[in-house]
């Protein structure tokens, strides 16, 4: 496959999980701003922008508030991290790898990118306007599993779907570690994990119980083994062909990355992985960005991609 293409297909999958993500935070933050008099503002907000590695300076003059969120974090297309710019990142990757698009997958990713010049998608209250956005995802990836072959054009979106997920799950998981309160039950709600989370733990919810579960739990598609589990498997994939003589080792750098973090998290204790949370998610999101670099040394061509601002070096 060509390089161009194989980069395209990578970050849709990552800019369409990017969005999704966005207008999920979003959405369970700015409710609770609304509908509890007792959550502090301003401190919610640093903690959403804090997610994102974004410095709340960066927000205007002073702390922000819930309408410079908004505007930062979903309106504004002149900002990488804001869901109007990742749809548009997202159509322009579809679009330079149109020829390996489905008719109907190419239609989706375009008419969701329509909405924001148009001012559709401005237009929109807010919670009506996130639970678009994951909808219009859901559509996306949903046409692409009905539609794609199993190629390596396939591998590489769920790759990009994958990485993405898993660091945006350590962020979440980050940020509810070092808050109080209902921290750990929102971002349940955010990563759309609270009602199989008390169907797995029996209605018990414990800060323990949810680290656990967004962590390590094998089953739910957005737990971050999960998440580099099914990296591991695209990866596998696509050197299959390659390593039929590597008797020994990974010439794969970001195999051998993801393959380290999942098995760590998977086989060290989950006392010791809570132990210091902040500083695990830390090496967790570092993982991912060196991931990523890997993948773009070993199969694209030289180019440039959005990457969070925050992302750790």
């Amino acid at each position: 496959m060509l390089s161009r293409i194989a980069e395209s297909m990578f970050w849709i999958g990552r800019y369409v999980e990017r969005a999704e993500d966005i207008a999920r935070i979003l959405d369970v933050q700015t409710q609770l701003i609304l509908e509890d008099p007792a959550i502090d503002e301003a401190a919610t907000v640093a903690g959403v922008l804090s997610v994102m590695g974004i410095e709340d300076e960066a927000a205007g003059d002073g702390p922000a508030d819930r309408a410079q969120l908004l505007e930062l974090l979903a309106y504004d297309r002149s900002s990488p991290e804001s869901i109007a710019a990742t749809l548009g990142a997202a159509r322009e990757s579809a679009r330079r790898a149109r020829e390996t698009l489905s008719t109907a997958m190419w239609e989706a990713v375009n008419t969701t990118w329509r909405a924001i010049p148009s001012g559709q998608f401005r237009s929109m209250r807010p919670p009506t306007a996130f639970r678009w956005v994951r909808d219009r995802a859901a559509q996306i990836n949903g046409i692409a599993d009905a539609t794609m072959t199993r190629d390596e054009g396939w591998q590489f979106l769920v790759l990009g779907r994958s990485i993405e997920r898993a660091d945006m799950t350590a962020r979440l998981v980050a940020a509810a570690s070092l808050a109080s309160g209902a921290a750990w039950g929102t971002s349940l709600q955010a990563c759309g994990a609270y009602e199989a989370f008390l169907r797995t733990y029996k209605g018990l919810e414990t800060e323990r119980g949810a680290a656990e579960f967004l962590l390590l739990d094998r089953l739910f598609p957005r737990s971050v083994v999960f998440s580099l589990n099914r990296a591991e498997q695209c990866l596998t994939n696509l050197e299959a062909g390659s390593r039929a003589d590597a008797r020994a080792g990974f010439t794969n750098e970001a195999l051998r990355l993801v393959g380290r973090m999942r098995a760590e998290l998977e086989y060290r204790s989950l006392s010791d992985v809570v132990a210091d949370l902040p500083v695990e998610m830390e090496r967790l999101q570092r993982t991912c960005a060196l991931a990523t670099d890997a993948v773009s040394r070993r199969f694209f061509a030289e180019g440039q991609a959005t990457a969070w601002r925050g992302d750790v070096a």
